[in-house]
């Protein structure tokens, strides 16, 4: 368990301030201001810089802040494991993921393991790459799936694979027969495209700059559905993964169609947890379940 200076010193970090974390915990500045100083003490080197604006952490305070971070995770994966030898166990699984793979992919999948283990309950935050990213560094997410992005400290890549972009369009469009397809040739017909901070638009923009091609979406959209729904109904073509719409390309008539340009092929999609940190083990048998299904996700893959 933590120590009461523990504690106190990761509130302050989080709050960045005496004042706001006093107010959080109900404790006098005083007592919290006197506990970390005690803990800078016994480890030899200033936790924090003070300054008029609050306190930011220094390069040990940083250090020192990931090690709690993991302590106190851990702490509950060990009270987790004590549950279930008692056959007390309720689990809690707490996932960061893009919006592409919230879609149908990690739902389906939770519930898939809801029902080997009725008793777990999930929590899932959705968002961009790097913010992702940091939810399992700062020890708000005990897991991430997303697509690749600059590497973030504190978070290491469980399971990797290429993720290209794919050209996605109704089975009944014009191109729906070809085996693969350059971005030139997509460029003769509507374009659906996400906002500009997806990876899967990322990857569109700088694959037209090196092309020198010039594409003005018809639609653009941050609502992966509405892009869908579009391309269903019309000559429209979107880009996306395979592994979001592998459970949905059948169901909506819709085929997938690899594209020649490499920068269409420049990602990855990725497990990420947090560096050394001890999992329980439902989370461990649901990182083993999401694995499974994108190994077989990136098997069925057209290529």
């Amino acid at each position: 368990m933590q120590s009461l200076a523990f504690k106190y010193f990761v509130e302050v970090a989080q709050r960045g301030s005496l004042s706001a974390a006093s107010e959080s915990l109900e404790v006098a500045i005083s007592a919290i201001s006197r506990q970390i100083s005690q803990l800078e003490q016994r480890v030899g080197a200033p936790l924090f810089e003070r300054g008029v604006r609050g306190m930011t952490l220094t390069a040990s305070g940083r250090l020192l802040l990931s090690h709690a971070q993991r302590q106190t995770l851990e702490t509950e994966a060990t009270l987790q494991e004590i549950a279930r030898l008692q056959g007390m166990e309720q689990s809690h699984i707490r996932i960061a993921c893009s919006q592409g793979l919230a879609n149908e992919m990690v739902p389906k999948a939770i519930a898939d393991f809801q029902r080997l283990r009725p008793g777990t309950t999930f929590a899932l935050w959705v968002g961009g790459a790097v913010a992702a990213s940091e939810r399992v560094a700062a020890g708000e997410s005990d897991m991430a799936i997303t697509f690749s992005t600059r590497p973030v400290s504190n978070v290491v890549v469980h399971y990797a694979h290429r993720s290209p972009a794919l050209a996605i369009m109704h089975r009944d469009h014009p191109l729906a027969g070809r085996p693969r397809l350059s971005l030139t040739e997509l460029k003769a017909y509507p374009i659906a495209l996400t906002d500009t901070t997806t990876s899967t638009r990322k990857l569109f923009d700088m694959a037209c700059n090196m092309s020198g091609l010039s594409i003005e979406p018809v639609l653009n959209s941050n609502y992966a559905e509405a892009l869908h729904a579009y391309v269903r109904n019309s000559q429209g073509i979107l880009f996306a993964s395979y592994v979001s719409m592998a459970d949905r390309l059948v169901r909506n008539d819709l085929v997938a169609v690899p594209v020649t340009d490499a920068e269409m092929h420049s990602r990855s999609i990725q497990v990420q947890l947090m560096k050394d940190r001890l999992l329980p083990p439902a989370i461990r048998e649901f990182i083993d379940l999401i694995v499974q299904d994108l190994e077989a996700k990136r098997q069925a893959e057209p290529s």
